[in-house]
């Protein structure tokens, strides 16, 4: 069995929507970042940068129990593990691989300050939302650029698209407009229409946060208690 340690959050829903592609079953275990459960002892041994998802395998390859946190290193080794969603020669894998460093290392970040200043930030920053939004715009249209060119980010469907996907789903609230993009827009629609990504989207969907996050939420996970010494 392998253990899933998520909340229902862009990251989580890489995971879990990979998950269903590939038919694992798996144990959902909730990490209520908004209340501090990412900061309990329990989860640090699993999760040391104290961020979800994160996973434990029971039945990984070397008969151990292993744990994995960041959410673009579980996508590799269940595609590895697995054998689908990324191709084992060289210059397709890398092609996957590329496009999987660009979510992470651009799209999550990028849009992840987007949100947070277009929607949580306690003051109105002119200058911050601008940036945010203006960069937003730049990396929907090299992924735009990129899907005028193949059907998926690397050819063909893989965790690159499982990674980016999620974080597009609330392009509203980044400033964009899928009418904007065509390529993207194709791409996304084709992705949601997919049964194992409408499947993936259910995680903890009963846990979801309706309405304003609350000043206590805010405060767990950007003030003072995100940052004490642990």
């Amino acid at each position: 069995m392998l253990d899933l340690y998520v909340w229902p959050t862009p990251n989580a829903y890489k995971v879990s929507i990979m998950l269903e592609e590939i038919g694992r079953p798996y144990n959902v275990i909730a990490v209520d970042i908004q209340a501090g459960d990412q900061f309990k002892p329990e989860f640090l041994k699993i999760s040391p940068n104290n961020k979800m998802p994160a996973i434990v395998d029971h039945d990984a390859p070397d008969g151990k129990p292993l744990a994995i946190f960041e959410s673009g290193a579980i996508l590799m080794y269940l595609a590895e593990t697995s054998g689908k969603f990324m191709p084992k020669e060289l210059r397709p894998r890398y092609e996957v691989i590329q496009w999987l460093m660009f979510q992470m290392g651009g799209v999550g970040p990028m849009l992840g300050q987007a949100h947070h200043f277009r929607q949580y930030a306690p003051e109105k920053l002119d200058y911050a939302i601008a940036r945010y939004t203006n960069e937003a715009k730049r990396l929907y249209g090299v992924i735009d650029r990129r899907l005028a060119e193949a059907p998926y980010l690397a050819g063909d469907y893989s965790i690159a698209d499982m990674a980016v996907f999620p974080w597009l789903r609330s392009y509203e609230r980044q400033g964009q407009k899928l009418e904007d993009f065509p390529n993207l827009k194709r791409w996304f629609h084709a992705i949601e229409e997919r049964p194992a990504v409408k499947k993936g989207l259910e995680l903890l969907a009963d846990r979801r946060r309706a309405g304003p996050m609350s000043d206590k939420a805010k405060e767990t996970l950007f003030g003072a208690t995100q940052y004490a010494k642990r």
